[in-house]
């Protein structure tokens, strides 16, 4: 009966484990479209992005839908430069 228990303990201690790490994956990032100020002269002309931008672009990727949905940053977020941007920091474009 001991192993039963003890199994059962250790399936329970792994479930905690992978959800854990999935949920600080997924709260690793807070959308903030102020991170991307870096990337603000390339978004708006053909100028080369920064190593920041690049950086922060990556970071803030998960959120790229989020901001397209909205209406003051959707002319800066979907524009073709944006898109150039990412395609220099070798971001793909999400599907939104």
């Amino acid at each position: 009966m001991k192993k039963v228990s003890f199994v059962a303990l250790c399936a329970v201690v792994m479930a905690v484990v992978l959800f854990s790490g999935e949920t600080r994956t997924a709260e690793a990032v807070t959308c903030n479209p102020i991170e991307l100020s870096s990337c603000l002269p390339a978004f708006k002309s053909p100028a080369d992005p920064t190593t920041i931008c690049c950086s922060k672009l990556k970071e803030q990727q998960p959120c790229l839908c989020e901001y397209m949905k909205n209406p003051a940053l959707k002319p800066y977020i979907d524009s073709p430069n944006a898109k150039r941007v990412a395609s220099y920091c070798k971001i793909p474009w999400p599907q939104c």
